[in-house]
């Protein structure tokens, strides 16, 4: 028997910078158990953060930063795991990999225009 195969590969641009630190921190927090010290700890890591531009020996005002996961730092790719782990759940696809701002779904059918229509189930959904 012959199938058909496709991989898909997203890379979410920007999506470290787009996170909704409510949804984050209200939400996947408390789902995942993590609770107490530690959540106000993540909390207060991620609140009343600001941002600026420094050229030509000139530094404008700091600009708050209300969405994203800091950068630069081992804890930035593990939020954003956290946060972004539960889009295995959105789908039937089983054939998810994940890694950071990487998503790779691979589907198989022995029908290819069965393949071509449940790739765009998946993917509006993954979209929405």
């Amino acid at each position: 028997m012959m199938f058909y195969s496709v991989g898909i590969f997203l890379d979410l641009s920007k999506t470290f910078d787009t996170i909704d630190r409510s949804i984050f921190l209200l939400d996947k927090h408390f789902t995942y158990g993590i609770r107490g010290i530690a959540y106000k700890w993540i909390k207060i890591y991620q609140s009343d953060r600001s941002q600026y531009v420094y050229v030509n020996n000139v530094s404008p005002q700091h600009s708050p930063v209300r969405c994203g996961v800091p950068q630069g730092s081992i804890l930035g790719p593990l939020l954003f795991i956290i946060y972004i782990n539960d889009i295995s759940t959105i789908s039937n696809v089983r054939e998810f990999v994940l890694f950071a701002d990487d998503t790779n779904l691979f589907l198989q059918d022995i029908s290819l225009s069965s393949l071509e229509s449940r790739l765009n189930v998946e993917l509006e959904k993954i979209s929405t």
